[in-house]
C-alpha cells in the first residue's frame, strides 16, 4: 500500500501521544520519530510561528498521513506534526536563537562601552563649566526632548513608528517622567552632601531593587547562579571603587539619612526601568507591529520628566546654590560659558566642544541603555551598565586632556575587576537541563535573548 501526505482543513492537531513518540510504519519498517517529547512539539510550534516568511516553510494546516484510496489511516501515530520539515523547523529555531544571543551580547558590550564614555565625558564637560553644572543638568534635560521628537518626527514619516503606537496611553510614559524626575531630585540632594568615592558604592542598590520589582512586577524567577551572580558583581564594583577611597568613612560622616535619601533614588530608577520594561511588554500583546518603537517610550518619557522639572526648578536650583530669583542671570551666564563667549569666557576652554560630546554620548548611551532594555530585561541593561563602572576608573588612569595628573588605580582595582567579571559569567551561564526537566521560563541573560 504506498502512502502520500493531503492538507486537512480546519483540522486541529491533538495532543501528544502518551508514549510521548510520533511514528509510522512504511513496509514494515520503523521510521525514527521527529518528535520524541511534548515539549520539542511545543518548540516546533514556536520555531513555525517565528518563522521568516521568506524561508520558504508554511505550515497553514495541519497534515495527515493517508492510504492511495484517499482514507486517512486510523492505526496508531497516523498524524503526522510536519516531521517532514522537523528537523529544519528546529535549525530556523536555533539559528534564531543564536542570532539573538549575539544581539543581546553585542548592545550588551555598546552600552558598557557607551557608559565609560558617558563618565569620563561627564567630568571632562565640567572641567569648562565647572562653575555651572546645574545649566549642563537642564541642557541635557531640555534638549533630549528636542531631539527625541525631532528623531520620532523622521521615524513616523519613515513608517517606522505608526500610529497604532502613538495612540497607546501616555500614563505609562507620565508615570516614567515622574519617576525620573524624582530620582534626579534625591539623586542630586544626597549628591551634594555624600562623597564622590561613596555614590557608586551605593548605586549597587539599584541592581538590587531591580531583581526586587522584577520578581513582584514581572513575576520573574531566577536560578540562583543569577542571583549569586549579581551579588558578586555588587561586590566586585564595591571592591573596585572603596579600596582606598575612604569611602566607608564619608559614609559615617554624611549621616544616615543621606545615605537611605541616595538609595531612595536608586529606587526611583530601577523603579523607572521595570516600568520601561513592562511598557515594552504590554505593547509586544497589543500592537501588530510587535512592540512599541523606543523613540516613542524615550520621547514622551523625556517630555514627563522635563514638566517635573520645570515644577520643581525652585527647589532644585537651590539644591546647586542658585537662588531662583538669579536663576535667569545663571542660566545666561552658563549659556555664555557653554558658547565660549563674551567676557565669561576665561576659564571655559574646551567649551563647546567637551559639553556638546557628553550629551551627544549620553544621549547615545540612554538609548542603547533603553534597546538593551526593550530585547532583554532590566537586570541584564542594569549589570552592563555596572560593567562601565571598572572601565570608567582605568580611563581616569589615561593622559586624558584637560583633567591634569592621571589617577592611579585602586588598591583591589585587579581583583574587584575579576570579581565582577566572575558575577557576570555566572549569571551569563545557562545549566543544562535534563531530557524530562520542565522549568519555568526564565529571565534573559547576558547570552540568552
Amino acid at each position: 500500500m504506498s502512502a502520500f501526505f493531503r492538507r486537512a482543513p480546519n483540522l486541529q492537531i491533538p495532543s501528544p501521544p502518551s508514549n510521548h513518540r510520533l511514528w509510522w510504519s512504511h513496509h514494515h519498517h520503523s521510521i525514527s520519530p521527529c518528535l520524541t517529547q511534548p515539549r520539542d512539539a511545543i518548540a516546533v510550534s514556536g520555531a513555525l510561528r517565528s518563522l521568516d516568511p521568506r524561508s520558504g516553510i508554511r505550515f497553514l494546516d495541519p497534515v495527515v498521513l493517508r492510504s492511495a484510496d484517499g482514507r486517512p489511516r486510523r492505526r496508531r501515530g497516523s498524524v503526522v506534526r510536519g516531521c517532514a520539515l522537523g528537523g529544519r523547523v528546529g535549525d530556523v529555531e536555533v539559528e534564531r536563537r543564536r542570532k539573538r544571543r549575539a544581539e543581546v551580547v553585542a548592545a550588551a558590550a555598546m552600552t558598557a562601552l557607551l557608559g565609560t564614555g558617558n563618565r569620563v565625558l561627564y567630568k571632562l564637560a565640567l572641567v569648562p563649566l565647572k562653575q555651572y553644572p546645574f545649566f549642563l543638568a537642564q541642557l541635557a534635560t531640555f534638549g533630549y526632548v528636542v531631539v527625541y521628537f525631532s528623531i520620532l518626527y523622521a521615524r513616523y514619516h519613515s513608517g517606522i513608528v505608526t500610529n497604532e503606537m502613538l495612540s497607546l496611553p501616555k500614563t505609562p510614559y507620565l508615570a516614567v517622567g515622574l519617576l525620573e524626575a524624582l530620582a534626579a531630585v534625591s539623586g542630586m540632594a544626597a549628591g551634594a552632601v555624600l562623597s564622590g568615592a561613596s555614590i557608586p558604592i551605593l548605586s549597587q542598590t539599584f541592581l538590587v531593587w531591580q531583581l526586587l520589582l522584577s520578581v513582584i512586577f514581572l513575576g520573574r524567577r531566577y536560578r540562583f547562579n543569577q542571583i549569586l551572580g549579581c551579588f558578586l558583581v555588587t561586590i566586585g564594583v564595591i571592591i573596585t571603587v572603596a579600596s582606598g577611597s575612604g569611602a566607608g568613612d564619608s559614609l559615617k560622616n554624611a549621616g544616615i539619612f543621606w545615605t537611605l535619601l541616595m538609595i531612595i533614588s536608586f529606587l526611583f530608577q530601577a523603579a523607572d526601568t521595570v516600568l520601561k520594561e513592562t511598557i515594552f511588554l504590554d505593547a509586544a500583546k497589543k500592537l501588530e507591529a510587535g512592540s512599541v518603537d523606543l523613540f516613542v517610550v524615550n520621547s514622551f518619557g523625556s517630555a514627563f520628566q522635563a514638566l517635573f522639572i520645570c515644577l520643581l526648578l525652585p527647589f532644585l536650583s537651590k539644591l546647586w546654590g542658585v537662588p531662583f530669583n538669579q536663576l535667569p542671570t545663571y542660566i545666561k551666564d552658563g549659556a555664555a560659558c557653554f558658547l565660549n563667549i563674551g567676557s565669561l569666557s576665561s576659564g571655559c576652554e574646551g567649551a563647546p566642544v567637551l559639553p556638546l560630546l557628553f550629551v551627544i554620548v549620553n544621549m547615545a548611551f540612554n538609548i542603547s541603555l533603553l534597546h538593551l532594555l526593550k530585547i532583554s530585561s532590566a537586570v541584564v541593561s542594569c549589570l552592563a551598565s555596572t560593567f562601565s563602572v571598572p572601565l570608567s576608573i582605568y580611563a581616569f588612569t589615561l593622559p586624558l586632556p584637560y583633567i591634569g595628573v592621571a589617577s592611579s588605580l585602586p588598591a583591589g582595582f585587579v581583583t574587584g575587576a575579576v570579581v565582577l567579571v566572575a558575577g557576570l559569567l555566572l549569571y551569563s551561564w545557562t545549566p543544562p537541563s535534563g531530557p524530562t526537566t520542565h522549568t519555568q521560563p526564565q529571565p534573559p541573560s547576558l547570552a540568552q535573548g
